[in-house]
């Protein structure tokens, strides 16, 4: 069964106009620039006569040598563990039927977009010429030393079965057939959340299954597996109901499950039943046979494009119904892709042999377990907004969940290791740790803040306590033992929020409404001190601190916090101000901002993007000192770049001349750091172009380190990578405070709020602050 990403339904547009504007897009789609959906990249340099001698002749022979010596070295020295073919002969594709391999080639190429996006596995799609079984597992077996995994598709039944059934027995490698597997371990992850809904025990529940192909028979299998019991079963086709004594369209694989049963037609089955599953065509559901079902009835209509019968017709029959359907503009989809990226990620791993009935069942339990978690932020906005949570129109994950991975591919991990099919053994800490790495570049960048954060504990302080983005933040923290949250706002409204959004470890968390507080007059007192000789009166100071900003810059500065993070609701000049002046920078320090922006194969600091419009030399110098010392509490030898439209007094203006004055104040005051500049980016870049034209730099290597001539400069670069060139950003990180005191991006997300904070507690608890 197909994965569909079906775009949301337009009510304007008739269904010819609809069909025909996604036919055109589709094919503009796939024909537009390059060919196709898929290319090949590189993943070591090419760029040189040496590069190239490696990675060909002559170098090549040294891995080809030590491959024979011991096959399993191909895992080390060439990309097959990562690397699946999603394979068709062309004989079931879609709905379209037996439309030959070269017409399944796109299905192929999207199946292995799937695989990347999902789970970045590398594919080959193959398309074989070969309806022959024997001719058919012939030339998937030769193909066993080029792949760590084998995803057969689109391939007719019961031809499929065979196929699969021998390729397993034979091949030493997991082969996989997601028409019959995919849907089963998806709709069964959706069977087990509907039955708790419904109150139902699975052992004594009447199931009806509509249709006898791959995907119908797989999930009988699976469900039995789940504890359906078969006597229990009943299985129809196009025949009708597949009972004992048959002999019309029958073969070995549906007479496993004809019934001993008088009904003969799918309405007389369905009369009754707790569970109607469609693995069949459109409209072979009426609304007369959900009505005939038991109380709550679980009716999963998986026939793509168009289900069995529609999710608005169905509930019009039975309010109560429990619905899924492979479409994801309705409720609850099934959808393939929650499986085989994430069954095959965790097989790889491992270096399984084989997939299992363990392993497809690990993964069915940990989606259903995943379905009854707290959904994250970043889901929601996923999906517009749409908020998600345990209940009869979520009871499976969402396709675009990044959790799925850290779920999904550990559990199937384990039961691969548990089963004694896996080559490998792996920690499965260290291993969801790695999927998680893998996942977010700023994850892995960000690997030792989180460690140093959970050295000591620490209270950090959030002014916006009553956001619902704070509190998911909040919850993360907490469970991670990254530091203890204190809240600012309403209590009696946070609490309400803790409990509606289950956010359960929040329990217990320091929660204080600002006015109400037993330090309010002691605040109050502190700040007018510290403000007394800056026009502010008693008065004054009394308001101020009913802002929770100033209140909680005061817990920062009198040590009842560790440290503070806000901003997220407020414009960044009105969130800056309180801890301006109430915490206040360092002694002989500026204030400025630093975002660390994180491409695909490294990551740089960018400063200053914040605070500063128009830097003088002394500060540029302050801010690539302070900066400096920032990279290397990323464990990150720094080196840098002082920024310019000039290189080395290549262009005239108050600008380079500018960016010259600060490199020289940086070497006087720091020697041992590598810095220079005036220069522009291509040259801070790329150590062939200094060494070629500009010999005497002092960047022996590529600047890691930019600092910019002002603000508008700093902040449209970082903002550009972030948008138009992909990058993932961290921050911004607030230089020169006496204490750590950190200001969001507007309107970010919860895992930005968890990087910041994680910044501010580790550190909290790095004794003297130095940038």
């Amino acid at each position: 069964m197909a994965t569909d990403f079906t775009p949301p339904k337009n009510p304007f547009s008739s269904p010819l106009q609809k069909m025909k504007g996604r036919r055109e897009d589709a094919l503009e789609y796939h024909a537009r620039d390059r060919k196709g959906k898929i290319e090949v990249v590189p993943t070591k340099p090419c760029a040189t006569a040496r590069d190239l001698a490696l990675a060909y002749s002559p170098g090549v022979a040294e891995p080809c040598l030590e491959i024979a010596k011991d096959e399993e070295q191909s895992y080390l020295y060439t990309a097959r563990g990562n690397l699946v073919a999603v394979l068709s002969n062309g004989t079931a594709v879609l709905g379209l039927g037996n439309i030959g391999p070269a017409a399944a080639k796109p299905v192929m190429e999207g199946k292995g977009v799937l695989f990347k996006k999902f789970a970045d596995i590398d594919v080959f799609d193959i398309n074989v010429d070969a309806a022959d079984i024997d001719k058919l597992c012939t030339v998937v077996k030769a193909l066993e030393p080029t792949f760590g995994g084998i995803n057969l598709e689109d391939i007719k039944a019961p031809e499929c079965f065979v196929v699969e059934e021998r390729l397993k027995r034979e091949m030493n490698i997991p082969v996989f057939h997601d028409d019959q597997h995919g849907t089963a371990i998806i709709s069964g992850a959706a069977l087990l959340g509907a039955l708790e809904l419904a109150g139902k025990n699975i052992a004594e529940v009447r199931v009806v299954v509509s249709g006898a192909g791959a995907s119908a028979i797989a999930c009988s299998r699976f469900y039995l597996a789940l504890g359906v019991k078969r006597e229990n079963l009943i299985m129809v086709d196009t025949k009708g109901v597949i009972f004992k004594g048959r002999a019309e369209g029958m073969n070995e694989y549906k007479a496993q499950f004809a019934s001993d049963t008088g009904a003969r037609s799918l309405a007389e089955a369905a009369r009754g039943a707790d569970v109607l599953l469609g693995c069949s065509v459109k409209g072979q559901f009426t609304q007369d046979m959900i009505r005939s079902m038991a109380s709550n009835p679980i009716v999963f209509a998986l026939a793509n494009p168009d289900p069995e019968i529609s999710y608005p017709d169905a509930k019009e029959a039975r309010e109560d119904v429990i619905m899924a359907t492979g479409r994801s503009d309705y409720p609850n989809q099934v959808n393939n892709v929650l499986g085989f990226p994430y069954i095959f990620r965790g097989a790889l791993d491992v270096r399984a042999r084989q997939i299992t009935e363990e392993m497809k069942m690990a993964a069915a339990h940990a989606l259903a377990e995943l379905a009854r978690q707290d959904v994250p932020e970043s889901v929601s906005r996923a999906y517009g907004g749409e908020e998600f949570r345990f209940s009869r129109t979520y009871i499976i994950p969402k396709p675009l969940d990044p959790r799925v991975l850290l779920w999904v591919a550990p559990a199937v991990a384990k039961a691969a290791m548990d089963g004694g099919v896996a080559r490998v053994a792996v920690d499965l800490d260290e291993y969801r740790e790695r999927l998680r790495k893998m996942q977010s570049r700023s994850h892995q960048v960000m690997g030792s803040i989180f460690s140093k954060a959970r050295k000591m504990p620490t209270k950090v302080v959030f002014p916006e306590g009553n956001h619902s983005k704070i509190l998911q933040a909040a919850r993360i923290l907490r469970e991670e033992a990254i530091c203890e949250p204190i809240l600012l706002g309403p209590v009696t409204p946070i609490e309400t929020m803790i409990a509606e959004l289950r956010l359960d470890n929040l329990e217990g968390a320091q929660i204080i409404s600002p006015e109400e507080s037993r330090e309010y007059e002691r605040y109050v007192d502190r700040l007018w001190e510290l403000r007394r000789r800056r026009g502010v009166t008693r008065q004054e100071a009394r308001r101020l601190v009913r802002s929770r900003n100033y209140y909680g810059s005061l817990m920062v500065e009198t040590g009842d916090a560790d440290g503070m993070v806000t901003g997220l609701t407020t414009g960044y000049a009105d969130a800056i101000r309180p801890p301006l002046e109430v915490v206040r920078t360092r002694p002989g320090k500026i204030a400025a901002g630093v975002y660390i922006v994180v491409t695909k194969n490294d990551f740089k600091f960018f400063a200053d993007t914040t605070v500063n419009i128009d830097p003088s030399a002394e500060a540029l110098a302050e801010i690539a000192i302070a900066t400096a010392d920032l990279a290397r509490y990323f464990d990150v030898t720094p080196r840098v770049a002082m920024l310019s439209y000039s290189s080395f007094g290549s262009a005239s203006g108050p600008g380079p001349r500018r960016m010259r004055e600060a490199t020289e104040l940086v070497r006087r005051r720091l020697p041992d750091l590598e810095v220079d500049g005036e220069l522009q980016v291509h040259i801070a870049t790329s150590t062939e172009v200094r060494a070629s034209e500009f010999p005497f730099s002092t960047l022996k290597e590529d600047a890691n380190v930019f600092v910019f001539p002002n603000l508008d400069s700093a902040n449209i670069a970082y903002q550009m990578l972030e948008r138009v060139g992909g990058a993932e950003v961290i921050g911004p990180v607030l230089l020169g405070m006496n204490k750590p005191v950190n200001v969001l991006q507007m309107g970010c997300s919860v895992q930005a709020i968890v990087n910041l904070a994680a910044i501010t507690a580790a550190r909290a608890h790095g004794g003297q602050l130095t940038f």
